[in-house]
């Protein structure tokens, strides 16, 4: 809002002005999302997964046309975050030949999966076949259940009385003595 408009031309209205102007600038840019996080979420969002579990393992299933083994990296993270990344690369244009339509998507991709406790992160294999990267994590077994452990109830009246009596004995001693 103006305070000129409204027939207000003083300097310190206009100094006002300006101060709440540059903070509604700065505002807007400090809870703008940053470029990485933009192209981050559009590499995602571009991605699309299928997520399969099995008894012994999880597969995860990506269609990757056109592209290469060496052109996909598959990491684990944070201990347990799946990060399966890559870039498809633009065609080198050839002399004389121009684009009527470009359709197929270009550039970088990314997918995370949080990977379930059970997850064997050390037993993680990738195969890249017919344009579909294939993802196999195997499970852990699941942990032994742990057996009772039976533990020696003692008789209180015995301890006391057989405290008892020694105490008493040390006394008969102490008297003959």
């Amino acid at each position: 809002m103006d305070l000129r408009m409204m027939g207000f031309d003083a300097p310190i209205l206009h100094t006002l002005q300006h101060m709440l102007d540059a903070t509604d600038e700065a505002d807007k840019s400090f809870n703008a999302p940053t470029r990485t996080y933009v192209l981050d979420a559009k590499a995602m969002a571009a991605t699309p997964a299928d997520v399969k579990e099995y008894p012994n393992s999880y597969v995860f299933v990506i269609d990757m046309p056109g592209l290469k083994s060496g052109d996909v990296k598959v990491q684990v993270e944070d201990n347990n975050v799946l990060l399966i990344s890559g870039e498809r690369k633009r065609e080198e244009e050839k002399e004389g030949a121009k684009y009527v339509r470009m359709e197929r998507r270009v550039g970088k991709f990314m997918r995370k999966f949080v990977l379930p406790e059970n997850a064997n992160t050390e037993a993680i294999s990738a195969v890249c076949q017919d344009g579909v990267l294939t993802v196999t994590v195997e499970k852990l077994p699941p942990p032994e259940p742990k057996k009772p452990k039976t533990i020696e109830v003692a008789n209180q009246v015995n301890n006391i009385t057989d405290e008892a009596t020694m105490q008493i004995g040390q006394l008969y001693q102490e008297r003959d003595n």
